[in-house]
Formats: C-alpha cells, sequence, structure tokens
C-alpha cells in the first residue's frame, strides 16, 4: 500500500486531497499535516518508525516553511521522496522543475488527474529505475549542459505537467489559440499565439519563415528550392517559406559567397 504525505495551511484543501487519495486503489495512509515544518516533523517521525514515505504533496504558499523550501530541504535526503506539488497558481512551475518535482497540479485537483499522479508513484515505487528511465518517455527535460540563458517551458501532455527546454525545440507550428512545439522526442501543445514566441525567441535564434511555422536556425539542415519557392527542411520535416521571409532567411543563413555557414546546404 502506498504511504502519502500531505501538506497544506488550508484545512478544506488538505482534506479533500486526502479524500480524493483515498480514493485511489492501493493508496494506505495518507497523513497531514498543516504546514512545511510540520510536514518535515512528520516525514521525519515516518523514516524513524521504518514507515517509508512514498511521496510528499505539496501547497507552494503556506506559512512558515512554503512548499518550494520543504522541496529544496528534501532534495538533500540520501534518498528523498518523490515531491508533488498541489497549488492554485501556475506561476511556481519552473521552480518546481528546479527542485525536480514529479509532478505539478492545479487546483481544484481533478480526482481522473490525481489518479493518473498516483500511478506514476505506483509506478515508481514498483520500479525504481523507471525514475531514471521517466525522462525519455515524455519530451527530453535538460540536455547535459544548456546554454545559461535557455528558458525552461511547462506543458500539459496526456494530462501530466512535463518540463522542456527552448533549446529542445526545433520548430513552432500555429495551431489556433496554441501552439504545437516540435522536439526531438516528439511534439506538444502550448496555450500561446505564435507572434509571441516570436518576439520572446526572436534573440535565441528562431525566425518565422511562414505565418503558421517558427523555426530554430541552428536545426535547419537544408534550403530547397522549387521553381522559385523555398522551403527549409528542420528536423526532417519540410516546412515552407513565405516570399515576404525569403530574402531574409537567405541574408541570415547564406554568406554574400561561398557555402552556407556551419553544416547546413541548399541545394536547386
Amino acid at each position: 500500500m502506498l504511504h502519502f504525505l500531505v501538506a497544506d495551511d488550508e484545512p478544506h484543501a488538505l482534506e479533500e486531497l486526502v479524500y480524493l487519495l483515498g480514493l485511489n486503489p492501493g493508496v494506505g495512509p495518507v497523513e497531514s499535516a498543516a504546514d512545511g515544518t510540520a510536514a518535515l516533523l512528520a516525514l521525519d517521525r515516518a523514516l524513524r518508525e521504518d514507515r517509508p514515505v512514498d511521496a510528499v504533496f505539496l501547497d507552494v504558499r503556506m506559512p512558515g516553511l512554503d512548499g518550494l523550501e520543504v522541496a529544496r530541504v528534501l532534495s538533500r535526503f540520501a534518498d528523498p521522496p518523490p515531491v508533488v506539488f498541489v497549488t492554485a497558481y501556475d506561476d511556481f512551475a519552473v521552480h518546481a522543475f528546479e527542485v525536480r518535482a514529479l509532478d505539478y497540479l492545479l487546483k481544484p485537483v481533478r480526482a481522473q488527474r490525481l489518479a493518473e499522479t498516483v500511478r506514476r508513484i505506483a509506478e515508481r515505487r514498483a520500479d525504481p529505475a523507471s525514475a531514471a528511465r521517466e525522462p525519455a518517455a515524455a519530451p527530453s527535460l535538460a540536455p547535459a549542459d544548456p546554454p545559461a540563458d535557455d528558458e525552461t517551458i511547462a506543458v500539459e501532455l496526456s494530462g501530466v505537467t512535463r518540463f522542456v527546454r527552448r533549446s529542445e525545440v526545433r520548430h513552432v507550428e500555429a495551431c489556433g489559440d496554441y501552439v504545437r512545439l516540435h522536439l526531438a522526442s516528439g511534439s506538444c501543445l502550448l496555450r500561446v499565439p505564435l507572434s509571441s514566441l516570436e518576439e520572446q525567441w526572436q534573440n535565441a535564434g528562431f525566425v518565422r519563415v511562414h505565418r503558421r511555422h517558427l523555426v530554430a536556425t541552428g536545426h535547419i539542415e537544408e534550403l530547397l528550392t522549387d521553381s522559385g519557392r523555398l522551403s527549409v527542411r528542420v528536423a526532417g520535416a519540410v516546412l515552407p517559406v513565405s516570399r515576404r521571409s525569403t530574402r531574409r532567411l537567405r541574408e541570415l543563413l547564406l554568406p554574400p559567397s561561398g557555402p552556407p555557414r556551419g553544416r547546413d546546404t541548399a541545394r536547386g
């Protein structure tokens, strides 16, 4: 049976989460704490009594030690339990990534969404090695040596919040009110206009080649010309280049004479 610890300074939210966790098969005792300090004391007591905790669910904003501070303390444990943040705020997702949280749930928590988190925790306990393999199954997390100014992006994938680096994005495709980020490991949706990403990422090597496409110039493999129309190959995908963007893209990628820069190639 899974053993959980929940910390939240709002009694109603605390009771609701304890109740929802208890609805899941395989969940045993769910201990509760009213703040971060009480959570650490409860965890210490459980360890001394040889009752290992399988996951700690933390509210972010709590008096005294907040959820992020508790997570940083837990990260120094020899064998820290997985941390799941449960909060009404979505602007702490980057910080959750920094402390390697297993998941990030927004209040009010949906039972189905919580069940997915419980399932992942159960899989980790059954196969501890799966924790090391987990990032490969989702959009990959940070590269080994990301640029110092690399941006972390929180995305929803199959009801689970994942974190990807801007440097992993090969190209971006407009999809109505959303954009689809294309990565080496797959793709995911982000609710933001393409024009906003164009403005935010223009100094990070991204260029708008079409009303529907934003590409990372470092991942452009080929420039293709057919009947006077230009297209680019990015990570195996061929994307159209609008006439408006053609001259700018050529000036960006091709020097006045000689071959294209870097490993890019052009062919007609």
